[in-house]
Protein backbone atom coordinates (compact mmCIF):
# COMPACT_ATOMS: atom_id res chain seq x y z
CA UNK A 1 0.00 0.00 0.00
CA UNK A 2 1.28 3.49 -1.00
CA UNK A 3 2.20 5.38 1.74
CA UNK A 4 0.29 8.71 0.36
CA UNK A 5 -2.84 6.77 -0.47
CA UNK A 6 -5.56 7.33 1.98
CA UNK A 7 -8.29 4.58 2.62
CA UNK A 8 -10.69 3.48 5.23
CA UNK A 9 -8.33 0.59 5.99
CA UNK A 10 -5.30 2.78 6.07
CA UNK A 11 -3.79 4.89 9.03
CA UNK A 12 -5.67 7.84 10.07
CA UNK A 13 -3.72 11.03 9.43
CA UNK A 14 -3.91 14.24 11.34
CA UNK A 15 -5.93 16.94 9.91
CA UNK A 16 -5.68 20.62 10.78
CA UNK A 17 -9.08 22.99 12.41
CA UNK A 18 -9.66 25.06 9.47
CA UNK A 19 -12.21 26.89 11.70
CA UNK A 20 -9.42 28.01 13.73
CA UNK A 21 -8.82 31.33 14.43
CA UNK A 22 -5.25 32.88 13.39
CA UNK A 23 -3.60 34.79 15.36
CA UNK A 24 -4.28 38.25 13.25
CA UNK A 25 -8.06 37.66 13.55
CA UNK A 26 -7.65 37.11 17.24
CA UNK A 27 -5.71 40.26 17.90
CA UNK A 28 -8.80 42.45 16.38
CA UNK A 29 -11.05 43.56 19.23
CA UNK A 30 -14.23 45.35 17.40
CA UNK A 31 -17.49 43.61 18.11
CA UNK A 32 -20.58 43.68 17.01
CA UNK A 33 -22.37 45.28 19.79
CA UNK A 34 -19.57 48.29 18.80
CA UNK A 35 -20.84 48.26 14.57
CA UNK A 36 -24.50 48.66 15.98
CA UNK A 37 -23.27 51.41 17.78
CA UNK A 38 -21.59 53.47 15.59
CA UNK A 39 -24.45 52.72 13.01
CA UNK A 40 -26.64 54.51 15.06
CA UNK A 41 -24.90 57.67 15.82
CA UNK A 42 -24.35 58.22 12.34
CA UNK A 43 -28.90 57.89 11.39
CA UNK A 44 -29.21 60.32 14.66
CA UNK A 45 -26.86 62.67 12.79
CA UNK A 46 -28.15 62.39 9.66
CA UNK A 47 -32.06 62.53 10.75
CA UNK A 48 -31.08 65.99 12.71
CA UNK A 49 -29.79 67.10 10.04
CA UNK A 50 -33.16 66.22 8.32
CA UNK A 51 -35.20 67.79 10.85
CA UNK A 52 -32.61 71.21 10.89
CA UNK A 53 -33.38 71.40 6.83
CA UNK A 54 -37.21 70.88 7.50
CA UNK A 55 -37.42 73.41 10.49
CA UNK A 56 -35.79 75.93 8.07
CA UNK A 57 -37.74 75.47 5.32
CA UNK A 58 -40.71 76.09 7.31
CA UNK A 59 -39.58 79.17 8.57
CA UNK A 60 -38.91 80.48 4.99
CA UNK A 61 -42.16 79.09 3.34
CA UNK A 62 -43.94 80.72 6.54
CA UNK A 63 -42.49 84.17 6.27
CA UNK A 64 -43.42 84.11 2.63
CA UNK A 65 -47.00 82.74 3.18
CA UNK A 66 -47.38 85.56 5.68
CA UNK A 67 -45.43 88.26 3.44
CA UNK A 68 -47.74 87.31 0.56
CA UNK A 69 -50.82 87.81 2.43
CA UNK A 70 -49.99 90.61 3.19
CA UNK A 71 -49.19 92.21 0.09
CA UNK A 72 -52.64 91.06 -1.39
CA UNK A 73 -54.18 92.54 1.35
CA UNK A 74 -52.18 95.90 1.39
CA UNK A 75 -51.68 96.35 -2.36
CA UNK A 76 -53.17 99.05 -4.73
CA UNK A 77 -53.90 96.57 -7.38
CA UNK A 78 -56.61 95.04 -5.77
CA UNK A 79 -58.41 98.17 -4.03
CA UNK A 80 -62.19 97.80 -5.87
CA UNK A 81 -62.31 100.33 -8.65
CA UNK A 82 -66.15 99.55 -9.90
CA UNK A 83 -69.06 97.41 -8.76
CA UNK A 84 -71.49 96.70 -11.72
CA UNK A 85 -74.71 96.24 -10.62
CA UNK A 86 -76.70 93.53 -13.15
CA UNK A 87 -80.21 92.14 -13.03
CA UNK A 88 -82.13 94.74 -12.10
CA UNK A 89 -85.56 97.04 -13.72
CA UNK A 90 -87.46 98.65 -10.66
CA UNK A 91 -84.52 99.34 -8.61
CA UNK A 92 -81.75 101.40 -9.68
CA UNK A 93 -78.16 100.80 -9.45
CA UNK A 94 -77.16 103.40 -7.44
CA UNK A 95 -79.30 102.52 -4.65
CA UNK A 96 -78.65 98.64 -4.92
CA UNK A 97 -74.74 99.94 -4.60
CA UNK A 98 -75.84 102.53 -1.47
CA UNK A 99 -77.34 99.30 0.01
CA UNK A 100 -74.55 96.89 -0.97
CA UNK A 101 -72.52 99.60 1.55
CA UNK A 102 -68.83 98.49 -0.14
CA UNK A 103 -66.50 101.22 0.68
CA UNK A 104 -65.22 103.42 -2.02
CA UNK A 105 -61.35 101.49 -2.63
CA UNK A 106 -61.61 99.19 -0.39
CA UNK A 107 -59.38 95.86 -1.04
CA UNK A 108 -61.25 93.57 -2.65
CA UNK A 109 -60.16 90.56 -0.16
CA UNK A 110 -61.33 92.64 2.68
CA UNK A 111 -65.08 92.87 1.51
CA UNK A 112 -67.19 89.41 3.12
CA UNK A 113 -69.62 88.65 0.45
CA UNK A 114 -72.35 87.03 2.75
CA UNK A 115 -72.49 90.35 4.54
CA UNK A 116 -72.92 92.36 1.78
CA UNK A 117 -75.70 90.06 0.68
CA UNK A 118 -77.22 89.83 3.51
CA UNK A 119 -77.69 93.67 3.32
CA UNK A 120 -78.68 93.61 -0.12
CA UNK A 121 -81.74 90.99 0.52
CA UNK A 122 -82.90 93.33 3.36
CA UNK A 123 -83.81 95.68 0.54
CA UNK A 124 -87.78 95.42 -0.26
CA UNK A 125 -87.52 94.87 -3.93
CA UNK A 126 -84.77 92.53 -3.96
CA UNK A 127 -85.44 89.09 -3.68
CA UNK A 128 -81.94 87.32 -3.67
CA UNK A 129 -78.35 88.79 -4.61
CA UNK A 130 -75.15 87.45 -5.22
CA UNK A 131 -71.89 89.17 -4.81
CA UNK A 132 -68.52 87.83 -7.06
CA UNK A 133 -65.24 89.14 -6.79
CA UNK A 134 -63.21 89.78 -10.22
CA UNK A 135 -59.89 90.12 -9.72
CA UNK A 136 -57.97 92.09 -9.60
CA UNK A 137 -60.45 94.76 -8.83
CA UNK A 138 -64.07 94.99 -9.68
CA UNK A 139 -66.86 93.45 -7.84
CA UNK A 140 -70.36 92.25 -10.01
CA UNK A 141 -73.66 92.08 -7.56
CA UNK A 142 -76.49 90.12 -9.29
CA UNK A 143 -79.47 91.20 -8.25
CA UNK A 144 -83.43 89.13 -9.12
CA UNK A 145 -86.14 91.87 -8.59
CA UNK A 146 -89.19 90.46 -6.08
CA UNK A 147 -92.08 90.24 -8.79
CA UNK A 148 -95.22 92.67 -8.47
CA UNK A 149 -97.99 90.75 -8.60
CA UNK A 150 -100.76 93.03 -7.25
CA UNK A 151 -101.48 96.67 -5.93
CA UNK A 152 -102.56 97.16 -2.43
CA UNK A 153 -104.48 100.51 -1.93
CA UNK A 154 -104.60 102.79 1.25
CA UNK A 155 -105.20 106.31 0.05
CA UNK A 156 -101.76 105.68 -2.51
CA UNK A 157 -101.17 102.57 -4.30
CA UNK A 158 -98.43 99.93 -2.72
CA UNK A 159 -97.17 97.14 -5.07
CA UNK A 160 -97.35 93.74 -3.27
CA UNK A 161 -95.38 90.18 -4.58
CA UNK A 162 -97.19 87.21 -4.21
CA UNK A 163 -95.53 85.98 -1.07
CA UNK A 164 -97.40 89.69 0.70
CA UNK A 165 -93.98 91.26 0.59
CA UNK A 166 -94.42 95.20 0.24
CA UNK A 167 -92.57 96.27 -2.71
CA UNK A 168 -92.95 100.13 -2.72
CA UNK A 169 -95.60 103.13 -4.33
CA UNK A 170 -96.64 102.98 -7.73
CA UNK A 171 -97.18 106.97 -8.31
CA UNK A 172 -99.00 106.48 -11.44
CA UNK A 173 -102.40 105.38 -12.35
CA UNK A 174 -102.62 101.49 -13.57
CA UNK A 175 -104.37 98.42 -14.25
CA UNK A 176 -103.31 95.71 -12.36
CA UNK A 177 -103.96 92.40 -13.91
CA UNK A 178 -105.68 91.02 -10.67
CA UNK A 179 -107.71 92.42 -8.06
CA UNK A 180 -107.07 95.24 -6.35
CA UNK A 181 -106.56 94.55 -2.12
CA UNK A 182 -107.99 97.18 0.13
CA UNK A 183 -109.66 97.86 3.65
CA UNK A 184 -105.95 97.05 5.38
CA UNK A 185 -104.92 98.62 8.45
CA UNK A 186 -101.99 100.85 8.97
CA UNK A 187 -100.68 98.23 11.45
CA UNK A 188 -101.41 95.82 8.45
CA UNK A 189 -99.84 97.88 5.92
CA UNK A 190 -96.69 98.30 7.64
CA UNK A 191 -96.83 94.35 8.37
CA UNK A 192 -96.19 93.70 4.97
CA UNK A 193 -92.68 95.03 5.00
CA UNK A 194 -91.59 91.84 6.31
CA UNK A 195 -94.43 89.75 7.05
CA UNK A 196 -98.11 89.66 5.69
CA UNK A 197 -100.38 89.40 8.08
CA UNK A 198 -104.10 87.54 8.38
CA UNK A 199 -106.26 89.55 5.79
CA UNK A 200 -102.92 90.45 3.60
CA UNK A 201 -102.46 86.20 3.31
CA UNK A 202 -106.09 85.87 2.79
CA UNK A 203 -106.71 88.11 0.38
CA UNK A 204 -103.74 86.72 -1.95
CA UNK A 205 -105.06 83.27 -1.34
CA UNK A 206 -108.21 84.29 -3.15
CA UNK A 207 -106.37 85.86 -6.05
CA UNK A 208 -104.92 82.46 -6.61
CA UNK A 209 -108.02 80.81 -6.46
CA UNK A 210 -109.39 83.09 -8.99
CA UNK A 211 -106.02 82.34 -11.39
CA UNK A 212 -106.59 78.61 -10.61
CA UNK A 213 -109.71 78.26 -11.85
CA UNK A 214 -109.03 79.95 -15.28
CA UNK A 215 -112.50 81.56 -15.44
CA UNK A 216 -113.30 85.32 -16.81
CA UNK A 217 -113.54 86.55 -12.88
CA UNK A 218 -110.20 87.71 -12.73
CA UNK A 219 -110.84 90.49 -15.62
CA UNK A 220 -114.24 90.94 -13.93
CA UNK A 221 -113.33 91.88 -9.95
CA UNK A 222 -111.41 94.94 -10.01
CA UNK A 223 -111.27 95.40 -5.72
CA UNK A 224 -110.93 92.46 -3.03
CA UNK A 225 -111.81 94.49 0.48
CA UNK A 226 -110.71 93.17 3.80
CA UNK A 227 -112.25 95.39 5.75
CA UNK A 228 -114.95 93.39 6.85
CA UNK A 229 -115.56 90.80 9.77
CA UNK A 230 -117.67 88.22 7.30
CA UNK A 231 -114.94 87.83 4.88
CA UNK A 232 -113.72 89.30 1.80
CA UNK A 233 -115.89 91.64 -0.25
CA UNK A 234 -115.52 91.67 -4.13
CA UNK A 235 -116.58 94.53 -6.39
CA UNK A 236 -117.05 94.69 -10.26
CA UNK A 237 -115.55 96.60 -12.89
CA UNK A 238 -119.20 97.36 -13.16
CA UNK A 239 -119.39 98.20 -9.47
CA UNK A 240 -121.54 95.27 -8.08
CA UNK A 241 -120.73 94.15 -4.67
CA UNK A 242 -120.48 90.84 -3.87
CA UNK A 243 -119.73 88.95 -0.33
CA UNK A 244 -118.44 85.57 -0.65
CA UNK A 245 -117.85 85.00 2.88
CA UNK A 246 -114.94 83.42 4.55
CA UNK A 247 -114.81 80.11 3.15
CA UNK A 248 -114.98 77.84 0.50
CA UNK A 249 -114.22 80.27 -1.85
CA UNK A 250 -113.53 77.97 -4.97
CA UNK A 251 -117.20 76.77 -5.06
CA UNK A 252 -119.04 80.16 -4.12
CA UNK A 253 -116.51 81.80 -6.65
CA UNK A 254 -118.27 79.07 -9.84
CA UNK A 255 -121.29 80.36 -8.12
CA UNK A 256 -120.69 84.00 -8.88
CA UNK A 257 -119.15 83.02 -12.48
CA UNK A 258 -122.82 81.40 -13.27
CA UNK A 259 -124.85 84.22 -11.54
CA UNK A 260 -122.45 87.29 -13.35
CA UNK A 261 -123.48 85.49 -16.86
CA UNK A 262 -126.88 85.24 -16.28
CA UNK A 263 -126.82 88.95 -15.05
CA UNK A 264 -125.52 89.96 -18.10
CA UNK A 265 -127.72 87.93 -20.11
CA UNK A 266 -130.39 89.18 -18.76
CA UNK A 267 -129.48 92.82 -18.09
CA UNK A 268 -130.75 93.15 -14.42
CA UNK A 269 -129.94 96.18 -12.61
CA UNK A 270 -127.95 94.14 -9.85
CA UNK A 271 -126.08 95.93 -7.61
CA UNK A 272 -125.22 93.75 -4.90
CA UNK A 273 -124.58 89.45 -4.67
CA UNK A 274 -124.46 87.56 -1.27
CA UNK A 275 -122.75 84.29 -1.60
CA UNK A 276 -122.23 83.92 2.17
CA UNK A 277 -125.13 81.29 2.49
CA UNK A 278 -125.05 77.75 1.39
CA UNK A 279 -126.80 76.49 -1.65
CA UNK A 280 -128.46 79.92 -1.84
CA UNK A 281 -127.80 83.54 -3.61
CA UNK A 282 -129.34 86.47 -2.91
CA UNK A 283 -128.86 89.37 -5.40
CA UNK A 284 -130.24 93.02 -4.68
CA UNK A 285 -130.76 95.25 -7.09
CA UNK A 286 -130.58 99.15 -7.99
CA UNK A 287 -133.60 101.17 -5.58
CA UNK A 288 -134.23 98.53 -3.42
CA UNK A 289 -133.04 98.84 0.42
Amino acid sequence: MSKGLLSPRGQPSSLGDVGERSALIARQKVGRASVRSAGAARARRSMKRRWLALAAVVVIAGGGIAGGVRWLLTSPRFAIAGVEVRGVSRVSAERVVEAAGIPARANIFRIDPTTVTARLQAVPEILRADVIRELPNRVTILVEERRPFTLVSSGTLHWLDEEGRLLGEEPHAVVPSVPVISGLSEAELAALRTEPGPKARAALALIRSLLRSGSPLVGEISEIDMSGRDGPVLYTVDGIEVRLGAEEWEERLTRLAGVLAQITRTGDGVTAIDLRFRDQVVLRKGGQG
